[in-house]
This record gives structure tokens, C-alpha cells and sequence, in this order.
């Protein structure tokens, strides 16, 4: 399983149409294969700062399947507008687990 983490910064004063966007696009990630789970998190210290964490069984499923594919566009289309900056996206594999 690989956890994919992006620290996402939206526009002031856009965090309502932001996660109603976000509503609509996260069908389109979850009907990707290889897609295990998604949480999104608001963050309680910055406004307008999100956690978004999927989980992929391989990192594949995620930079060669979804980002590849015409959903992604869609997927795009529907949220990059709100950020500022672009996220940075990184993926963890696990090191320690507790049942």
C-alpha cells in the first residue's frame, strides 16, 4: 500500500467552493484502478490549508494510471484553480504499522 500526501493551500475566501468542487471530483479518483481510499482534512491552525491522503496499491496506480488518463484532466480541471501554490505531492510506504 502506498500513502500518497499533498499539503493543499487554497485561495482565500474559496474554501466553501473548493470543497464543494472536491465533492465532485472524488468520484473521478476513485473510480481510478488501483485507488484504495481518500481523506481529506481541513486544518484547525491555517485557514484555507488541507490535507488530501489517498491511498494507491502501488505507486503506479496513482503517476502512470490516474495521472495518465483523461479523468485526471477532469480531476484538474475541477480543483487546480483553487490552489496557491501548485501542492508538492509525495508518496510513503509503510516503515512501522499498529494493528
Amino acid at each position: 500500500m502506498i500513502l500518497e500526501h499533498a499539503i493543499l493551500n487554497v485561495r482565500r475566501g474559496q474554501e466553501l467552493s473548493f470543497e464543494e468542487a472536491f465533492e465532485s471530483a472524488k468520484a473521478t479518483i476513485a473510480a481510478s484502478p488501483g485507488f484504495e481510499t481518500l481523506r481529506l482534512g481541513r486544518c484547525i491552525e491555517h485557514e484555507g490549508r488541507y490535507v488530501l491522503l489517498v491511498e494507491w496499491r502501488e505507486v503506479e496506480s496513482h503517476m502512470i494510471g490516474f495521472r495518465g488518463s483523461p479523468p485526471y484532466e477532469e480531476w484538474r480541471g475541477l480543483l487546480n484553480h483553487f490552489y496557491d501554490p501548485l501542492p508538492e505531492v509525495e508518496h510513503f510506504e509503510d516503515a512501522v504499522t499498529v494493528p
